[in-house]
């Protein structure tokens, strides 16, 4: 039984969010708490909208109907609302428009800030200009830019007329920009001439415009200069920013939209096989990311926000969405953490002194790797809540994160969930306790399950993660392609179970882990296990950065694991060294588990949002063509696997 590392105290206890609601419903406790949530889904998801103060132009007449049924569930039926009256017009109209929105820093250290009051007027002066060149409701609007508040701007503009928002991500080349904006057939692009990386520039708008070689339906390209570099532009379909809105009222009318209007279409970021459109609406959206901001972060008026992220991914969307919903300030940042020194994270946090802090294991693993006085030089004091998503803990570097950086005060509040869900199914709360790696329970309304193979509940043993009642930021399908939708969330137990894809467990006291994705699984010998608890092992050794493991079949156990380990700068790779690291897996895991091979790299392949894309060095292991690596950040890294030593 692993210990209980965090206890809840003091404000968390008797000032939070989600202890005003529980007050307000006579819940005593965590466990009543969940199971009230979970029991009756219609009963939570109105009483937390009305406490949270999500405000409808129309109220709904029915929370839910599921006549369609769970994959088809429509939800706040005859409601009207927009996520942009909730997120900016209502903190205009209570004469809260002085309030601090968006700090922006960039790669080279210039700020900017924004008040509610200029993303309010600069949003209505975008929507006027979209409207008069014809975007109506329903239509599709393209975002593919470095992370600048114009995002924000063009986003709330969308929101304001009803076309939904195709944020991509601003890492991705032609081709993936290409696949999702002729998917979605947007209309328009918000792109920029680029960005710093590291310090140096990097151009977005020829992206752009080899991108939109292959879409027809665009008719308008916006371009924003972050760096003021002379870039093609086509004549009548490119404008500068400033000559599109130029001369446009900062007076607009927020359209009043039916609760499932479309507000976002977000492309989950696999590495192989056509991207799939998420579909999310104005009601269903705004009401998980309120939630999971409000209840699981915590997050109020005064609340200063930095979840390092890109605009593409769902965390994106999620941060701004929720973190202006409560009025409070967020920051965007263009750079890298490492840039221009190991410590440009934490000086973040202490030159903004942001309370609220979210980050990925990944990350964590690399500045590990530098000494703890690049964290000591700064106060973190400003710290509350710690955040973390995208991937499995290893207990070393999450121990790493809540002692050093939290000190041991905060609780890290590991979600888990995915685009398709804009949110989350598992996630802790400020009044729970903590253990290692923990995600605690399951999130707020979201019936959540571990079943077996059988499709029966299991607990003390690893299962397959499910959902047995739908929720309202759910994925109205994939855009286009709704049998894909069934047969990826639904196949597997009939449409009545959400079938996620992960591994969990659930511990004899109740706390849930995650144990990777169910096509990472490596089967040995019969026994089944995911990369995390091969990786974590590994993690372990004081020598080893991260880590990568793979199954590859094997004629005798008809799987292997094959790990890949990237060490720490200064250690030279060994005989020695890799006869170590495989005995420190039988020690954890037992002798069937130790791998059949272990090669060093320098680095291993990932995501922008710091995910190992496992499926890639596994066919590039097995010498098989590793599909699209569009959303792979360090391609380099899929060629060192074959060339490991």
């Amino acid at each position: 039984m692993t210990e209980v590392i965090w206890k809840p105290y003091g404000d968390y206890l008797t000032k939070s969010n989600i202890k005003r609601f529980m007050d307000q419903h006579g819940i005593k406790t965590y466990d009543e708490l969940i199971k009230r949530s979970t029991t009756d889904v219609e009963w939570f998801w109105d009483a937390c909208l009305k406490d949270l103060g999500v405000e409808w132009y129309q109220p709904y007449s029915k929370v839910m109907d599921m006549s369609k049924g769970f994959p088809w569930t429509k939800w706040f039926l005859d409601g009207k609302i927009n996520i942009a009256h909730n997120c900016l017009d209502r903190h205009i109209r209570d004469g809260k428009g002085n309030k601090l929105c968006i700090i922006w820093e960039g790669d080279d250290g210039a700020v900017r800030r924004l008040t509610y009051q200029e993303v309010f007027e600069q949003s209505n002066q975008v929507a006027n200009a979209l409207q008069d060149m014809g975007i109506k409701k329903g239509d599709t609007v393209g975002i593919y830019m470095p992370m600048t508040p114009e995002i924000v701007i063009a986003m709330m503009a969308c929101f304001k007329i009803g076309a939904a928002v195709i944020p991509i991500f601003s890492g991705f080349g032609n081709m993936a920009v290409s696949t999702r904006l002729e998917d979605g057939e947007a209309k328009v692009l918000f792109t920029a001439d680029g960005g710093l990386r590291r310090g140096k520039a990097t151009l977005t708008k020829p992206e752009a415009d080899k991108a939109l070689e292959n879409v027809p339906t665009i008719q308008k390209v916006v371009v924003f200069r972050r760096l003021g570099t002379e870039v093609a532009m086509k004549p009548g379909r490119d404008v500068y920013w400033d000559d599109f809105v130029k001369g446009k009222s900062t007076e607009f009318e927020t359209a009043k939209l039916d609760a499932e209007d479309y507000s976002l279409i977000i492309y989950t970021s696999g590495t192989t096989g056509k991207p799939k459109g998420t579909v999310h609406t104005h009601a269903g959206a705004l009401a998980q990311m309120a939630k999971e901001v409000g209840y699981y972060f915590d997050t109020k008026p005064d609340s200063n926000f930095f979840w390092f992220t890109d605009i593409g991914w769902m965390m994106g969307p999620w941060e701004v969405i929720g973190v202006q919903f409560f009025g409070g300030t967020y920051l965007f940042f263009e750079g890298v953490p490492v840039y221009p020194n190991p410590d440009r994270v934490w000086k973040l946090i202490e030159d903004y002194k942001i309370n609220i802090f979210g980050f990925s294991p990944t990350a964590i693993r690399l500045l590990m790797t530098f000494e703890d006085e690049w964290v000591n030089k700064h106060d973190l004091s400003s710290l509350r809540i710690l955040g973390s998503t995208g991937e499995p803990w290893d207990p070393n570097s999450y121990m790493w994160f809540f002692e050093k950086i939290g000190k041991k005060k905060c609780p890290i509040i590991n979600i888990s969930g995915g685009t398709e869900i804009v949110g989350c199914l598992l996630s802790p709360l400020p009044i729970t306790e903590l253990k290692p790696c923990t995600l605690r329970g399951p999130g707020l309304g979201m019936d959540i399950d571990v079943f077996d193979d059988d499709g029966k509940p299991i607990r003390g043993g690893i299962g397959h993660l499910v959902c047995k009642k739908p929720a309202p930021s759910m994925t109205k399908g994939f855009l286009k392609d709704p049998a894909r939708y069934i047969d990826t969330y639904f196949s597997k137990w009939g449409q009545n179970i959400w079938y996620h894809g992960d591994w969990a467990l659930v511990d004899e006291d109740g706390f849930w882990f995650l144990h990777g994705r169910s096509d990472d699984t490596i089967k040995i010998a019969g026994k089944r296990t995911g990369p995390a608890e091969l990786e974590s092992a590994l993690n372990e050794h004081p020598l080893v950065q991260e880590s990568a493991a793979i199954g590859v079949p094997d004629e005798i156990k008809g799987e292997a694991a094959v790990c890949f380990v990237v060490l720490k700068p200064g250690t030279e790779p060994s005989e020695k060294l890799r006869e170590e690291l495989k005995a420190q897996v039988i020690k954890h895991l037992g002798k069937t588990m130790k791998p059949k091979e272990l090669k060093f790299v320098k680095a291993l392949p990932k995501t922008r949002s710091a995910k190992i894309v496992r499926g890639a060095i596994r066919k590039k292991y097995l010498g098989k063509d590793v599909g699209d690596i569009s959303a792979v950040e360090n391609p380099d890294a899929i060629e060192e696997i074959s060339k490991a030593i």
